[in-house]
């Protein structure tokens, strides 16, 4: 989640770079005046510095003054990830209209859509490119809120229904067991209390309303209808989340789907009285939401193209400053003459690394954080750099 968080700054800071159209790269001293903007708690030109593989530094030719650019790896990702997102809009566009058949009055609040977009997967154009653009199934009320026009019944089947067709055929349950059944995955280490094996099999079978059944939704506070409500509001939040690209999502998102889907509970107390379902991180500003069926040994048990780009986005955050230029070339093109070193980033006979004097030390010790790290050069000690 931290790295992903990384990503998520870095792309809403590509988002406001594509927004400036003098050229492909901005002045550094204009970036920093974004650093609330996306919610940064270290100076812009540190976090840059960070990244290499991701930003591009270099000295303006003729205003001398320090720029950024996004780096040709990050930008084909981008551009394949928009190639990803336009090849499967026909997907895009039953994930929306699954989402108008779970609303109760068959409407959605625009904005809550635009929450979530990349979590869907959508365009960032998506209010023209799909919701005006398909008239035969969306309807914009007006420019907040969209209607659904053409409900598809072969469409309505929950991910979770497929996997108890699953269940079913395999393990050869009974319908009864498997008809309202939820897959169950504790943490490791988890604790259970007695009593609760009993309590969890009763709660298996509840029948309930599911998420694409257009009954009028009651709350009964007798025959279990309380219970029968909350499970209901459990298999709406889990196919949400089925349908998001990597099956997470904040929490605080969720509370703008409420009034559309009617769950009207508190959203972290039902999460959290189902640990084997959901799992909830904390790590960052923000709660977020796992399925945990999804997942295995922490990545997505059955990828889709979309979080494979994402995921050698993060594969770029992650390499860091190993295999970028060496201190010595950034230095001496800063002094206006620059040395290529050969790909390994040393020169020939060179194997002990120069120690700068105190004003070099001031001048380049955020590049790479080398005041930071124990180790400023990865495999020194082994005549790599």
């Amino acid at each position: 989640m931290m790295h992903i968080n990384k990503l998520k700054t870095i792309l809403n800071i590509h988002q406001l770079m594509a927004q400036r159209k003098r050229g492909p790269f901005v002045s550094v001293q204009l970036m920093s005046r974004w650093r609330n903007i996306v919610g940064l708690n270290v100076g812009m030109g540190e976090f840059l510095h960070k990244y290499p593989h991701v930003f591009e530094l270099f000295v303006h030719p003729l205003r001398r003054n320090l720029c950024c650019k996004i780096t040709q790896r990050m930008r084909d990702l981008i551009d394949e990830e928009e190639k990803i997102v336009k090849e499967y809009e026909p997907e895009l566009l039953q994930k929306v209209k699954k989402l108008l058949m779970m609303s109760k009055n068959g409407t959605l609040h625009v904005h809550a859509l635009r929450l979530i977009r990349r979590e869907l997967g959508l365009p960032e154009d998506f209010r023209d490119s799909i919701l005006r653009t398909h008239s035969k199934d969306f309807r914009l009320v007006d420019l907040e809120i969209v209607e659904l026009v053409d409900r598809n019944e072969s469409l309505a089947k929950a991910e979770v229904e497929k996997w108890r067709e699953k269940e079913y055929v395999d393990k050869w349950l009974s319908e009864f067991e498997t008809s309202y059944a939820f897959p169950i995955n504790f943490p490791t280490g988890f604790k259970i209390e007695g009593g609760y094996r009993e309590k969890l099999k009763n709660w298996q079978r509840l029948p309930y309303l599911k998420p694409y059944e257009s009954k009028e939704v009651l709350r009964v506070r007798t025959c279990g209808g309380i219970e029968r409500f909350e499970k209901r509001a459990v298999g709406i939040i889990h196919e949400l989340l089925s349908l998001t690209v990597e099956k997470m999502l904040e929490v605080d998102r969720l509370a703008h789907f409420r009034k559309d889907f009617a769950i009207e509970v508190n959203v972290c107390e039902l999460l959290l009285k189902h640990p084997g379902i959901f799992y909830i991180c904390t790590k960052g500003s923000t709660q977020t939401v796992f399925l945990r069926e999804a997942y295995s040994k922490g990545c997505l048990a059955l990828p889709n193209p979309i979080y494979v780009v994402r995921r050698k986005m993060l594969d770029l955050i992650l390499l860091g400053h190993r295999n970028t230029r060496s201190l010595e070339e950034i230095k001496e093109e800063r002094n206006g003459s620059v040395f290529r070193t050969n790909v390994g980033g040393r020169r020939d006979g060179d194997w002990i690394v120069p120690i700068l004097d105190s004003y070099d030390q001031n001048a380049f010790g955020s590049l790479g954080d080398i005041n930071d790290s124990k180790r400023p050069f990865d495999g020194c000690e082994s005549g790599r750099n």
